[in-house]
């Protein structure tokens, strides 16, 4: 199968932009699941009772029941109402049923496509995108069985896990959408070195990967100072626990240093491309590079404003949708400036 094997077919572009947008959907969900303490109010993996909610009372005192044998409500919740375990559990709920729908919105075009033949020269990019989902689920749930009992919280590792395959998924989809309407760096210029993009896609995971670590331990309020840590620009207790690797999962001031160090390094880099593009860039490569300056802007604003104002829902959540706007628009840019080949 060659690159060039694979014809523009702008219906399978917009079908996969509508698996970005389920995604991006499901991201935004899952964090809000996360900040309201909900992610551990459904304690098992089951497709049937997933796809319907509690419409009795019968079944939300199993569910409920089910709930106050984990840890969390041992610990934290003992004592709580019918109606706040029902507020997370809805939380906790709808990610899973979107997660649900998003296989729907894969499988039924996926075979109407691949049957009508608009898959030809990307069917193995297509089902490896599939195959990521699948993933993903297994990941979430993984996730999930680390917090019910013997802890409070997931396995910060495992959240990262859990949002760097959605993270991916993203990249993917995009990447084969852009593909399909026939969007490649042939005849585009954006004027930065053919390497920037793809280093920066890099350097954006990372720091989203830091930035999971930090939030799956609850540092974001550790330290609400800023452009200082705890008042020092160094924190003097970053590093401080051993093994080393422990202070990336279980040490704030590390996390923060590390979350807040990469996310200069991506600011400056990727407004650098956008500089490079504005004076020296041409066509799609050109507005690529202009949007991914603008969002990193607005990034950078959204970030400093909810850690400073002790990241509320509203301010965490519109972060975590700049993060992946950031991702999506770092992955168009690599995208519309390469070479113009394609995922075989």
């Amino acid at each position: 199968m060659t690159a060039n094997a694979a014809k523009r077919e702008p219906l399978v572009g917009w079908w996969l932009i509508a698996i970005c947008v389920c995604v991006l959907a499901m991201v935004m969900v899952g964090g809000a699941t996360r900040l309201t303490h909900s992610g551990l109010s459904i304690t098992q993996w089951n497709l049937e009772k997933g796809l319907v909610p509690p419409l009795s009372m019968d079944r939300w005192t199993e569910e409920f029941r089910l709930y106050q044998r984990t840890t969390e409500y041992q610990v934290q919740n003992r004592g709580m109402s019918m109606a706040q375990f029902q507020y997370i559990y809805w939380w906790e709920w709808t990610h899973r049923f979107i997660g649900k729908m998003i296989g729907l919105v894969f499988a039924i075009p996926f075979l109407a496509f691949w049957a009508t033949g608009k898959l030809r020269g990307r069917f193995w990019p297509v089902l490896g995108l599939f195959a990521l989902g699948g993933l993903q689920g297994f990941v979430g749930w993984w996730m999930v069985t680390s917090g019910l009992f013997g802890r409070l919280e997931v396995s910060p590792e495992r959240l990262a896990t859990h949002l760097g395959v959605a993270f991916c998924i993203l990249a993917l989809a995009l990447w084969l959408a852009l593909d399909a309407f026939g969007w490649s760096g042939k005849g585009s210029k954006l004027g930065a070195p053919k390497w920037a993009p793809a280093a920066l896609l890099v350097l954006v995971f990372v720091q989203v990967m830091f930035g999971a670590l930090l939030a799956g331990d609850h540092g974001g309020v550790a330290y609400t100072d800023w452009p200082t840590i705890g008042h020092e620009w160094i924190p003097s207790d970053a590093f401080s626990l051993k093994p080393l690797l422990a202070n990336f999962t279980d040490n704030h001031a590390t996390q923060q240093l590390m979350h807040r160090t990469t996310g200069y390094l991506v600011a400056f880099s990727a407004l650098t491309i956008a500089l490079l593009a504005f004076f020296r860039g041409d066509g799609r490569a050109r507005t690529a590079g202009l949007a991914l300056g603008a969002v990193t802007l607005l990034q950078m604003v959204l970030g400093i404003v909810t850690l400073v104002s002790v990241t509320p829902l509203p301010l965490a959540l519109a972060h975590q949708f700049g993060a992946a706007l950031l991702w999506l628009t770092t992955a168009a840019t690599l995208r519309v400036s390469g070479d113009g080949t394609r995922l075989q």
